[in-house]
């Protein structure tokens, strides 16, 4: 991972943190430097944002640790997603609504369109981004050919 991608990382840290920027911007800048995926990790309390030929930075989070729910509900995880889409709620918001949800963690493949939320016992919730019907059935595909 290069200094440019470095910074744009930490930037869209430090900025979604502060409520300044919201998911689809940060989305944006990651994906024109050239980061492909990225990790939030609650239970360390910092992001690992990734790139294609195997780079990587870690960022610590700028909020309040806080305790993460023993249940995964994931449909208070959809919940919140829904809010956070509308503009409700900012980042900070968000991230304490989710780990009440039980939310421990969540990667967000920049390049396969989704974000997938985990729970401490392996649950997942997968949201897809909008327009990505082709990557979704490909994703239900593959899980179907590994059965």
């Amino acid at each position: 991972m290069n200094s440019d991608q470095v910074k744009v990382a930490q930037e869209c840290a430090k900025l979604s943190a502060a409520g300044t920027i919201n998911f689809g911007e940060v989305v944006g800048r990651l994906k024109n430097a050239g980061i492909e995926r990225y990790h939030a990790d609650y239970s360390r309390m910092e992001t690992t944002y990734y790139t294609p030929d195997g780079g990587s930075c870690v960022a610590p989070m700028a909020h309040e640790s806080a305790l993460i729910a023993a249940a995964f509900s994931a449909s208070q995880v959809e919940a919140s997603v829904r809010q956070a889409q509308r503009g409700e709620i900012k980042y900070q918001q968000f991230t304490r609504q989710v780990l009440a949800a039980g939310c421990v963690g969540y990667f967000v493949q920049i390049t396969g369109q989704c974000v997938q939320y985990f729970g401490r016992n392996g649950e997942i919730h997968t949201e897809w981004s909008p327009g990505a019907a082709g990557q979704r059935e490909a994703h239900v595909e593959s899980i179907k050919m590994q059965r």
